[in-house]
């Protein structure tokens, strides 16, 4: 794969363009699940300026990630157990929402943290969920575009998507009452497919299956506003 990408090709034809132009819409799209679970991730440092500092640092750790995943995938992506890591993974931050959320709700109390402790505890949660919903995305860029410089622009292009839309997702979060559920609603799905693609990849529904119930989750997520949201926002 190193000596594809040292290797760029010589004529950059219609081919590539219309590759390009794949791998755009479908980073757009594969980055919208992702999204709205860094956003919901983001949220739990209740402050703006916090939310975009460890969004900043943590897409670019996930970007330093995805290189090195693109580069080796080849060899990495043989290995069931890092689809099974990575579904175990986001499993477990789904459950740690759930009862998070739990003691919010109840009469538990969170341990306080300071800023820096806040943040530096939400970078690498950023950077590792990324990674995971990664691996199903990439696998994707790879069938679409055999060369290694069109994956590695796909994964850039997947970056830049995921910073504008969750920035866009962390104000919505605050809107809307029902996204951040929905958020890790497709924490779980992608979870889910990941260990039945590393164990039993016969039972892994269609890709419009999993789309549609994506799209659903996102339907409810935006179908309650909440009523001391600023209209302007």
């Amino acid at each position: 794969m190193l000596d594809q990408l040292i290797e760029l090709p010589q004529q950059f034809g219609l081919q590539t363009l219309i590759i390009i132009g794949i791998l755009i819409l479908l980073e757009a799209v594969l980055s919208a699940d992702n999204a709205i679970a860094l956003a919901a991730i983001v949220q739990a440092l209740h402050d703006p300026k916090m939310e975009q500092q460890a969004l900043n640092w943590g897409l670019s750790v996930a970007f330093i990630l995805r290189i090195l995943l693109i580069l080796t995938a080849t060899w990495v992506l043989k290995f069931p157990l890092v689809s099974i890591a990575g579904g175990l993974y986001l499993l477990w931050l789904a459950v740690n929402y759930v009862r998070t959320r739990g003691k919010e709700e109840g009469d538990g109390e969170l341990k306080k943290l300071t800023p820096a402790e806040s943040i530096w505890q939400v970078v690498p949660t950023l950077a590792l969920t990324d990674l995971a919903f990664s691996l199903d995305s990439i696998t994707t860029a790879i069938a679409v575009a055999e060369q290694t410089w069109l994956v590695l622009l796909g994964g850039v292009i997947g970056i830049i998507a995921l910073r504008f839309l969750a920035g866009l997702f962390i104000r919505w979060l605050e809107i809307y009452t029902h996204l951040q559920d929905a958020g890790y609603a497709t924490v779980v799905l992608v979870g889910m497919r990941l260990l039945l693609k590393a164990t039993r990849p016969e039972l892994i529904p269609p890709e419009w299956v999993t789309t549609s119930v994506i799209l659903m989750l996102f339907v409810w997520g935006f179908s309650k506003r909440n009523p001391e949201a600023p209209l302007s926002s």
